[in-house]
């Protein structure tokens, strides 16, 4: 049986791991408007290593209903207690900053409203409508929680129309009870499964690595996802929010990631990103090629 015990190692980081600092018109732009509309993004909230790259390219993940989460999860850098009370202008204010920002694909991902009855899905439907409507042309993927496996609330997703639905199993099963709290991995999976049987044409998700598990554990994580008939699959390295979080147990090297980039190909998914700096929503649009 693998150790589950996590070993802090060295804080210096590989040089893979190094990213450039967020600089110039663009990002400071979209900087300009997202602290403007006092919006929400997964981009700041989680620390993401990605963000100057992206915020340059023109695009950003933007999370809706607050910034606080229900939920304790040992990997997440986003504030964790009791949420505020639902904003029901912000679809439209999500929608008109996508607009201002011209983003031809945008992803949109929430904290976990375990305190609301729907699971705060009725806000979810209305961003996507509201982005719609003031954005034609735009493409959608959204990053949704598990709604507690709640089919009825997850069917407000799927009727909304985004063309990618992802949800994250972050990490392997067995150390989901110590990275992901509240969640389960099985229902996570029940989740993906789901919105494929109810003609999701395209369904994502995620696993970081770094946290102690073994090679075998992320293939047959893999397999899982395969045998759940998932599309996209994201593979990234664990970094440290702050000194609360888990500790990061290993940096895998880029000959390793790429191992399971094979690997996933020939599982037969449509995509596989595997890289130490990948996250969730990185090049979010190529995954609708």
């Amino acid at each position: 049986m693998p150790e589950t015990t996590h070993k802090p190692i060295p804080a210096k980081k590989p040089k893979w791991l190094r990213v450039k600092l967020p600089v110039g018109k663009k990002y400071t732009a979209l900087r300009s408007v997202v602290d403007k509309y006092e919006l929400h993004t997964i981009c700041t909230s989680g620390s993401c290593p990605n963000m100057g790259e992206c915020w340059t390219e023109g695009t950003a993940t933007f999370m809706i209903l607050g910034n606080v989460c229900t939920r304790s999860c040992g990997f997440c850098g986003v504030k964790t207690g009791r949420p505020e009370t639902v904003d029901w202008e912000e679809p439209d204010k999500v929608a008109r900053s996508i607009k201002l920002m011209n983003i031809k694909h945008a992803v949109i991902t929430s904290v976990d409203r375990d305190d609301l009855t729907d699971g705060g899905s009725i806000i979810w439907s209305e961003t996507i409508q509201a982005i719609r409507r003031a954005n034609p042309s735009i493409t959608l993927e959204t990053l949704i929680p598990d709604f507690q496996g709640n089919t009825t609330n997850i069917d407000r997703l799927l009727a909304a129309g985004p063309e990618v639905i992802s949800h994250n199993l972050e990490t392997v099963r067995r150390l989901t009870r110590e990275v992901r709290i509240q969640a389960k991995y099985d229902r996570s999976l029940e989740v993906l499964t789901y919105l494929k049987k109810q003609g999701q044409k395209r369904t994502k998700s995620g696993i970081m690595l770094g946290l102690g598990e073994t090679e075998q554990e992320v293939i047959e994580t893999m397999e899982d996802l395969a045998a759940a008939k998932v599309d996209i699959v994201t593979i990234g390295q664990y970094l440290q929010p702050s000194k609360k979080h888990l500790p990061v147990n290993a940096f895998i090297t880029p000959a390793q990631f790429d191992k399971y980039r094979e690997i996933g190909q020939s599982l037969g998914f449509r995509h596989i990103e595997s890289s130490a700096l990948v996250r969730s929503s990185y090049k979010a649009q190529k995954h609708l090629e």
